[in-house]
């Protein structure tokens, strides 16, 4: 294979091994939500001792924009040649990873460099909090934790050694594919305020005003 045509594939999962290593510890540190919103800010607090690091930051910076870059590179090089229902699903999550983890970047950094504001639970929980904004969130946010399952268990299918049998690896895939919807509604509830009142401060509210 020309290494030129395989370079886009090769950084792509360079760069998911450092994306996911994060997107996974932010996934658990939304979880900590679910023991109310003291204990999600200390697990960020503790994450950030590393994370906002300014070197790696930057790293993760990079991360994310080659992620999504040559992913969306190897999306367009590809179109038209998918015809598995797993790769077309694994091609539509990955694209709109793509676009969430664009926009939530740009997002956080817009809310700490200009607004002035800890991005912290009650930045993710104003626009669930706040009507009529949470018809658009509530979806943002839900798909983008069922994107990052379905991406992953495609991925794994694709990868799974060739002597497991194809009806095993579809379980496989189904599975993670089950497992990202659920993990979505936990997710989206716990910051809507399904199981604790949440009181978001008037700073964060001002940002939907």
């Amino acid at each position: 294979m020309d290494r030129r045509i395989d370079l886009p594939r090769r950084l792509h999962r360079i760069a998911a091994l450092l994306t996911g290593l994060y997107v996974l510890v932010h996934l658990v540190n939304h979880l900590m939500a679910l023991k109310g919103v003291a204990a999600h800010i200390a697990f960020m607090q503790g994450v950030r001792t590393l994370t906002r690091v300014p070197a790696v930051e930057a790293l993760l910076l990079a991360a994310v924009a080659l992620q999504a870059g040559s992913g969306l590179r190897l999306l367009w090089r590809r179109r038209g040649q998918r015809r598995l229902p797993f790769d077309r699903q694994q091609a539509l999550s990955g694209a709109y990873l793509a676009f969430f983890l664009l926009v939530h970047v740009v997002s956080v950094l817009f809310g700490r460099a200009v607004l002035g504001l800890d991005t912290n639970f009650y930045y993710a929980a104003a626009g669930l909090q706040v009507k009529p904004y949470h018809l658009f969130f509530v979806p943002y946010y839900g798909l983008a934790v069922t994107a990052l399952f379905v991406h992953m268990a495609c991925a794994l299918r694709r990868h799974v050694p060739a002597h497991v049998p194809l009806a095993a690896r579809t379980r496989l895939a189904w599975g993670g594919v089950a497992i990202g919807a659920f993990m979505a509604v936990v997710v989206v509830a716990a910051f809507s305020g399904a199981f604790y009142a949440i009181d978001v401060p008037p700073a964060y509210r001002a940002t939907f005003s």
